[in-house]
């Protein structure tokens, strides 16, 4: 498949899908998206890959999901309409990446926001540039409950969380790193090597090994909470974007937000 949106490369033992529209940030459309689950699958398949990273070309690693070709391709969807079309895209992409069976890592630089921190936060590791910045302002922006997969609690505890989605801040990588959520801050020059270095550190583990390993790990999430968690948050995501105060906040915010997303692209 010749991808338009996203890059895919295999480097030795490791295959980096990276985000490819940095004239927009970034910003995942539909079809981006899409060409991230067929790479997912393609990487899935290659007994030689044995760790996947999932970066962003440019400045940032991904400014969200694309608010303008979801107004254009999905602006008329009934509540009904948007929680089979998210069951699928939205939520069906980040849950494929947590179950990906072999190790993930996130190389995040820039602006990591909304849909682009649930992309890189289902991901087994994060590792974010020194200039790199994570948000979740929908509730703010949009009066919706957070983005589709609510991960948040699971990766920076519920205290942080409450405080990161309630204020809507933005979150620098170092403190990211000290609330849990990232595992190495790095110069930003250094981001790519670094990332590359650790892959190809965890592709010496023996690989059915390490698959079983994560699988565990994965179960032991699952057996706390997290899968049930997530689906049982998606529910109440859609009807918090199906209320009266959401569609008169998109009425008079939607520009506002559009705007401030051509700031980031810049």
């Amino acid at each position: 498949m010749s991808y338009t949106e996203i890059t895919y490369e295999v480097i030795g033992p490791v295959a980096r899908i990276c985000h490819n529209r940095p004239q927009n940030a970034n910003a995942e459309t539909e079809n981006l998206l899409a060409e991230l689950d067929h790479a997912l699958e393609q990487a899935r398949k290659d007994d030689d890959v044995r760790v996947l990273i999932i970066g962003g070309k440019g400045k940032h690693f991904s400014a969200g999901h694309d608010l303008m070709d979801g107004m254009e391709k999905r602006g008329d969807y009934s509540p009904e309409q948007h929680w089979l079309w998210e069951t699928e895209h939205y939520l069906g992409n980040a849950l494929r990446i947590w179950d990906f069976p072999k190790p993930t890592i996130a190389q995040v630089q820039g602006a990591c926001i909304a849909g682009g921190f649930m992309v890189a936060n289902m991901c087994d590791m994060v590792v974010a540039s020194d200039d790199a910045f994570f948000s979740d302002p929908v509730c703010h922006s949009l009066a919706a409950a957070s983005v589709e997969a609510l991960m948040h609690p699971w990766v920076m505890g519920i205290r942080k969380a409450k405080e990161f989605l309630f204020t809507g801040q933005k979150l620098s990588a170092q403190d990211a790193k000290e609330w849990g959520m990232v595992n190495h801050v790095v110069p930003r020059d250094e981001l790519e090597q670094f990332t590359l270095n650790m892959a190809n550190h965890i592709a010496k583990a023996p690989p059915i090994g390490i698959r079983m390993l994560k699988r565990s790990i994965n179960r032991s999430a699952d057996i706390m909470g997290f899968r049930n968690s997530l689906m049982a948050h998606f529910d109440t995501h859609i009807l918090s974007t199906s209320t009266k105060e959401h569609y008169a906040l998109a009425a008079s915010g939607m520009q506002a937000s559009l705007e401030t997303a051509k700031k980031t692209q810049s």
